[in-house]
């Protein structure tokens, strides 16, 4: 545990209660979850709230997207509304860090290989009813086209590769090591193979609007089969809808080095029971996840960076999803395109 945070913390509790009117804090508890901003679950006078200190995002940003989030709930889209300071801030800054309080929903993460197949259906029904949501609440005006995607070359992607050889152990002593060493060198082999098959513009097809952009089990709380709240909300921005639906799917439904495609099929099949994707932007959409996944190597970036573990379990896990996928481009393909 940070020490100097959980001081820090104890040092802002005072002034945060005072001003979300949370009254007397009897119990806080810091939540391991989240790579990015620090969390806890503060027992209250006035009952039990998520606070969040904001460590990843602009604040301007995070009061930006927090407000979309109280239309969303006055909706029925399971959102939590965050809760207002005194004189209606949702970010309250003391001690040269932010804070927002949210109320706390009780409920677990479910990964997407344990849904049943309704439940699929029906989380492809609600990713598309946030759109739509997002379509009436977004924080402001749609740009006059699809933002751009930016679409790597092999030759750069290549030399990322080789760049991150370098950095690995010329004579490698752990199982890890050996086996990034050889999946790097698979990739470059990925690479030359598929040159041809790099996808063409950066422009996606297909509608775009606001999105979540981290819609995944992460970020999903569940209780009796059902999702109770959608969190967080840093990454909320303008994408391809298609870009969103596909790497959800990618998430939640490629799992132990393979794609669940009869679950990819239901999640699909549900969204487009609500927002109709055709099949070219559909299958635009999955090219470009899978070439973006070619091409990039962050979970491993991460993992020598931090000298974090799971980012490096995440790289390996990841590369045999990728190479399953290119061996069964079509059968993925097919099974996105399914109502």
């Amino acid at each position: 545990m940070d020490t100097t945070r959980e001081d820090e913390l104890l040092a802002a509790l005072p002034a945060l209660s005072r001003r979300f009117g949370l009254g007397e804090v009897r119990d806080q508890q810091s939540l391991a979850h989240g790579l990015m901003n620090r969390n806890w679950r503060l027992e209250t006078a006035a009952g039990t709230y998520a606070l969040k200190e904001v460590t990843d995002v602009p604040l301007p940003k995070v009061r930006r997207n927090l407000a979309v989030l109280v239309d969303l709930a006055h909706e029925g889209i399971p959102v939590p509304a965050p809760l207002p300071a005194d004189g209606g801030d949702l970010v309250v800054e003391v001690g040269g860090h932010g804070y927002c309080v949210l109320p706390w929903v009780d409920g677990e993460h479910v990964q997407g290989t344990d849904l049943s197949l309704g439940q699929v259906r029906d989380l492809g029904a609600l990713l598309a009813r946030l759109h739509e949501g997002l379509r009436r609440h977004g924080p402001g005006p749609l740009p006059e086209s699809a933002p751009a995607a930016s679409v790597r070359d092999v030759a750069e992607a290549d030399q990322a590769a080789a760049a991150l050889l370098i950095r690995l152990p010329a004579e490698p002593v752990t199982d890890f090591d050996k086996a990034a060493i050889e999946a790097l060198h698979d990739r470059r082999g990925l690479l030359a193979r598929s040159a041809v098959a790099r996808p063409e513009g950066e422009v996606p097809a297909g509608p775009y609007g606001w999105t979540h952009g981290d819609f995944q089990y992460r970020n999903l709380l569940r209780r009796n089969g059902r999702v109770v709240a959608v969190l967080d909300w840093d990454r909320l921005g303008v994408r391809p809808y298609g870009e969103e639906l596909a790497r959800t799917a990618q998430v939640q439904f490629g799992v132990g080095g393979v794609f669940d495609l009869d679950r990819i099929a239901a999640f699909c099949s549900g969204y487009r029971s609500v927002i109709n994707l055709s099949e070219a932007d559909l299958a635009d959409a999955v090219k470009r996840l899978w070439w973006k996944r070619v091409t990039d190597f962050w979970q491993l970036e991460f993992h020598l960076d931090r000298q974090d573990p799971a980012f490096g379990e995440m790289f390996l896990t990841d590369e045999a999803l990728l190479h399953w996928w290119t061996d069964r481009a079509d059968e993925v393909q097919a099974a996105f395109a399914v109502r």
